[in-house]
């Protein structure tokens, strides 16, 4: 069986193991969107991953969607990204940033700006915004040419990231999960458009493949990944009839030879393994739900790996595991997650999780008296 610990050729890529660190939000940006060294020593921290994905980067102003996340739409954020980067590579490590375009997940109080999407369909719940917690406005509802410039920013962040250092080795992962803009693309519950982005499952795929098509053209096949979230309910943007939506979203994908795809355990297992057969390419595999309660462990990585997955993601085992990669070599304990530092700012929580302390050989020798 393929173990977790053994090297993987990712488009070639050469990953020392097939430990992924998934995207997660951290809010520890500047307000206007720029990273921080305290994100660079929090990344290099968890260099020994085979692969570092970025939390959500915003590519565009109107793509933000929570305050405090960092962007890639401006030189100013380019520069402040390359310590991020620099620190990674110095530690051995290999990062591609996660472009995350909110779509009608945001809020004019932390943009300044009326949230866009694929049609005037409010999203369900409530947003963060730099005041607490509000429902989610209305959206405005994309032309049919704003579509076309919205799918190419993910191309312009692309150029933007390979800028700032995501280069060479590295590249970009679109955030195609989740309830954010392309997700909601591919929803026939936030998706009542009558064009050609709209309707059938052909036209609601059209968005997420011109998306990653525009990123190929402009970075590279190999520097290009995607994450989906088959037959989830975020934000109340559902995809009605997911067998035939994916398979035919991941038919399109596969012509365009993308470093991988990154799928969420957010449909039945039978329905999962379906599309991994459908997918030629490599799989990363998140076995945890965003919003479930039981984080990813080692049994479910290898049971992954035993049904195809060439990568597992773990999510808040990284956050509290820095070394999360050792603790799985050595069986060490899993270090458990501080909930409610997650999103408070600061050191706590980020910076302080420590690497396993190994008990002291000194400490078990009796002293003599």
């Amino acid at each position: 069986m393929t173990s977790l610990l053994s090297p993987f050729q990712l488009a070639g890529l050469t990953l020392p193991n097939r430990v992924v660190m998934a995207p997660m939000t951290r809010v520890r940006a500047t307000a206007d969107g720029l990273a921080t060294s305290r994100m660079a020593a929090y990344y290099a921290q968890r260099a020994t991953a085979g692969l570092i994905i970025t939390e959500g980067v915003q590519p565009s102003a109107v793509g933000q969607s929570n305050p405090g996340t960092p962007g890639l739409h401006n030189d100013e954020q380019v520069d402040s990204w390359r310590q991020v980067t620099d620190a990674v590579h110095v530690n051995g490590g290999r990062i591609f940033a996660q472009l995350m375009h909110g779509g009608r997940v945001s809020h004019p109080d932390t943009t300044g700006l009326q949230p866009v999407g694929p049609s005037a369909v409010a999203g369900e719940g409530d947003v963060f915004t730099p005041t607490g917690p509000q429902p989610m406005p209305v959206p405005r509802a994309l032309t049919t040419a704003e579509v076309v410039e919205q799918a190419a920013s993910y191309a312009e962040a692309g150029r933007r990231a390979v800028d700032a250092g995501f280069d060479g080795v590295d590249g970009v992962e679109l955030h195609g999960a989740n309830g954010y803009l392309i997700s909601q693309f591919l929803s026939d519950t936030a998706n009542l458009r009558t064009d050609r982005y709209g309707g059938s499952i052909t036209n609601r795929i059209r968005f997420a493949v011109e998306s990653v098509a525009g990123t190929v053209d402009a970075i590279g096949a190999a520097r290009t990944g995607i994450r989906l979230s088959p037959g989830a309910n975020f934000w109340g943007a559902t995809d009605g009839e997911t067998k035939e939506l994916y398979t035919a979203l991941l038919t399109e994908l596969a012509t365009l030879e993308p470093a991988y795809i990154h799928v969420e355990a957010t449909a039945e297992d039978a329905l999962l393994r379906e599309l991994r057969r459908v997918w030629p390419g490599a799989l990363i595999m998140n076995p945890s739900l965003p919003t479930g309660s039981k984080p990813t462990n080692r049994e479910d990585a290898d049971r992954w790996l035993g049904l195809g997955a060439e990568l597992i993601s773990f999510g808040r085992a990284f956050i509290s595991n820095p070394d999360l990669v050792e603790r799985l070599r050595a069986e060490l304990p899993i270090e458990p997650l501080d909930m409610a530092a997650l999103y408070q700012g600061g050191n706590d929580g980020y910076l302080t999780y420590n690497a396993y302390q190994y008990p002291s050989e000194a400490a078990s020798v009796p002293v003599a008296a």
